[in-house]
């Protein structure tokens, strides 16, 4: 039987894939008669509970033991201004904001029991400037952004443009990772889904902040959310609208491009589409290096993600 758990991560999954211009899914008949059995079990699960909450039964089923089980809502979210960055050299000013964050009673009031605030990592003096848009598990996990699969992903293709992880700079929109609002009986999360508009202003200034500090030659914003966050939410309607072409933020080039995860979607498609997806990420890539100045080779130029 399907679980709210289950139904949640497809709807976040096709979120996703919406966020990163897709508009079109293939479903077999067979497969829209698996997912309306799926809805109308857990419906019928949820009118059981209900009846049995009034009845006042004694039995009580995983879930409700789950949401039980669930603390209080974390404190709600309001814009904040820009952040008054202090005088002094770029490692003090760094440390600076990176300590507000870490102990910011909004920021930690929304990570989840036993997980931490993600902050930026990476060169102070990096030439590149990634930007993703919010923490998933692994990286509430260990505190640091781009650690999981995804981050997996970008670590290889910044390796592929002869860079080290530890030469460029990456940072997210969002601060912590975004509650589903249904959790497993554990305590943990399944499924992430993209930040609220109010989620992103309130930490906005906070990733505005590391971007004045590292002073990048050129920004790479991973995925909608990020190009949303940093370039206006009503600028474009789709990822394709944005990649192909250098913006500008802050006086600053700024290149928009898939998020590694959905190009981790398009592993083992060989559908023209998934191609072009894949080779257009590396194509960013590639102008990146060009405009903050990295030597380009004709290895580098016919490589393939």
């Amino acid at each position: 039987m399907a679980t709210r758990e289950q139904l949640l991560a497809l709807n976040d999954e096709l979120r996703r894939l919406k966020a990163g211009g897709q508009r079109a899914v293939a479903v077999t008949e067979e497969g829209m008669a698996q997912l309306r059995a799926a809805v109308s079990e857990v419906q019928e699960v949820s009118i059981a509970e209900r009846s049995s909450a009034v009845s006042g039964a004694a039995a009580a089923i995983p879930v409700t033991e789950s949401r039980k089980a669930e603390p209080a809502p974390a404190p709600a979210v309001s814009a904040r201004p820009d952040l008054v960055l202090p005088e002094g050299d770029k490692q003090s000013r760094w440390n600076f904001v990176r300590d507000l964050v870490l102990n910011d009673q909004t920021c930690r009031g929304h990570v989840h029991p036993g997980k931490q605030v993600v902050f930026g990592v990476g060169n102070l003096d990096a030439a590149i400037m990634f930007v993703g848009e919010a923490p998933g598990g692994d990286e509430e996990e260990q505190g640091e952004p781009f650690v999981g699969r995804a981050g997996q992903l970008l670590n290889k293709m910044i390796k592929a443009m002869g860079l080290e992880r530890s030469q460029v700079y990456i940072g997210n929109i969002l601060n912590w990772r975004p509650a589903m609002g249904v959790r497993n009986p554990d305590g943990s999360q399944t499924g992430n889904r993209p930040p609220t508009a109010a989620e992103m202003a309130y930490c906005l200034p906070f990733i505005r902040a590391q971007i004045a500090i590292i002073q990048p030659k050129v920004i790479v914003a991973l995925g909608k959310t990020a190009v949303d966050g940093l370039l206006g939410a009503e600028r474009f309607k789709s990822m394709g609208a944005a990649r192909g072409a250098w913006h500008s933020y802050a006086d600053t080039p700024l290149r928009a491009s898939y998020h590694p995860s959905y190009l981790l979607r398009q592993e083992g498609l060989t559908s023209i589409a998934a191609k072009k997806i894949k080779r257009d990420a590396w194509e960013d890539m590639l102008a990146a290096m060009e405009r903050a100045g990295v030597p380009v080779s004709e290895k580098q130029r016919n490589y393939f993600l």
